[in-house]
């Protein structure tokens, strides 16, 4: 997917993603994980594992969820979203860095790079939009259950996730243009596995003061808000749930929000140590493993935790299994 965007994108985004002075690198190099030099082979079947686990469950649940007439509902929708997100975002970092690790293909020119820091931050502040909608959709399931069918209608859920989707794709905007103009003169090596914006600044050949405040900025407003709204959305949940009657229905309910609030804060508290700073330096180590908890662990995680301990999600997917079974027989 990313080689495709990059190939198209190249030629026709280059008076944007060009540098104005005469000091231009034509393409940067990603190093990987600087302490982990030694260790490729090992990265590379370790970071196939969870790319093929990734691909598999959120694309079962993609499937799933809209294919099964018992899944048509806001919950799943908003699931079937995520699982896309998911998809998407890892699908611009991996496969290059799995190419990285195994024939040590490592130059990506310089659109291509601005163009893959543009879709990864987009597709990451997408998410977490999406994941605030989340856990509205869930608050007034739980804690408005008399007006939910009536307010989430689908217009509304398609609003919702177009809201979440537009807003991830604007909210980089600013900050991937100035970056593309900073002048980039000799290191060209990018510790990191994929363009990201605070290691990349690290490169510019001036001050980027500027740009570390505005992209923090951005940061601060997408993380922040977002991050807010589902904690506090799973904090009205919680109170709901322990005004319940019944302790089985109790269980039930603080076992999912608990490993729903779990992920969650796997995916937003190493946001916010990466892209809400006063500073773009930090150790290249802790830069390039810090982002591997959101960019990597959590997509895998997220349809275990949603779905496919879910009931319905089994179900369907016996149904889906066993009508395969007879049309091939």
């Amino acid at each position: 997917m990313f080689y495709f965007l990059q190939a198209n994108c190249e030629a026709m985004g280059s008076w944007v993603f060009n540098n104005s002075t005469d000091c231009s690198v034509k393409e940067f190099i990603i190093f990987g994980f600087p302490s982990l030099q030694n260790f490729q082979v090992a990265l590379f079947g370790t970071f196939l594992s969870i790319y093929l686990l990734t691909i598999t469950g959120n694309g079962m649940i993609f499937l799933l969820t809209n294919l099964d007439h018992k899944l048509q509902t806001p919950m799943y929708f908003f699931v079937s979203q995520l699982s896309f997100l998911d998809l998407s975002y890892t699908t611009v970092t991996i496969p290059k860095m799995l190419a990285k690790f195994l024939v040590n293909s490592s130059t990506v020119s310089f659109s291509g790079c601005m163009l893959q820091m543009y879709l990864y931050i987009s597709l990451t502040a997408a998410e977490c939009f999406l994941l605030a909608v989340m856990s509205f959709d869930r608050y007034y399931a739980i804690c408005q259950p008399l007006f939910y069918t009536t307010r989430m209608t689908r217009d509304f859920c398609i609003c919702l996730s177009m809201s979440a989707w537009i807003g991830g794709f604007f909210a980089p905007l600013i900050t991937t243009v100035l970056a593309s103009r900073l002048p980039f003169c000799g290191n060209n090596v990018i510790h990191h596995y994929y363009c990201d914006h605070p290691p990349l600044l690290q490169l510019a050949g001036t001050d980027t003061s500027f740009n570390v405040i505005v992209g923090s900025s951005f940061g601060a407003f997408v993380i922040i808000s977002s991050f807010s709204l589902v904690l506090f959305s799973y904090g009205k949940i919680l109170s709901c749930i322990i005004k319940m009657n019944s302790p089985e229905g109790r269980r039930k309910a603080f076992s999912t929000c608990t490993s729903h609030l779990i992920v969650v804060n796997i995916f937003f508290l190493p946001l916010i140590f990466m892209y809400i700073r006063p500073t773009a330096s930090y150790s290249p180590d802790v830069d390039s493993l810090v982002p591997v908890l959101y960019s990597v662990l959590t997509p895998m995680m997220n349809p275990v935790i949603y779905t496919l301990r879910n009931k319905d999600i089994k179900e369907a997917l016996k149904r889906k299994l066993n009508l395969s079974q007879i049309v091939s027989s």
